[in-house]
């Protein structure tokens, strides 16, 4: 009995652990978008970085990725950056590969 017990404990503490490398590997990813969405606002310094926190909080709207997509893309149509939906898309997927890498290697 004590064997499953332990079993189960193991895959709780596996299950923990996995929620948060995964919420890591998407604040991390947000972040990343924020610095790149603000070097296309044309943010340098500390106001990339501020920007880079409202990308950060914008994932708490809502379950998924959407929300942070529609920030993004709300920004660069109210400061005229020409950027498709796929381009936005496709640098958050390329830069979810990169925070996953950057947070196994911290």
């Amino acid at each position: 009995m004590s064997s499953m017990k332990d079993r189960e404990e193991t895959f709780e503490r596996k299950f923990v652990h996995d929620e948060e490398m995964k919420f890591r590997a998407m604040s991390r990813r947000n972040k990343l978008l924020g610095l790149w969405a603000a070097e296309k606002l044309g943010k340098t310094g500390a106001e990339a970085d501020a920007y880079a926190i409202e990308v950060i909080k914008a994932d708490v709207e809502e379950a998924g990725e959407e929300d942070v997509f529609r920030k993004v893309r709300r920004d660069f149509d109210a400061a005229g950056v020409q950027q498709s939906d796929h381009q936005i898309r496709r640098t958050m997927s390329e830069l979810l590969i990169e925070a996953i890498d950057q947070v196994k290697n911290a």
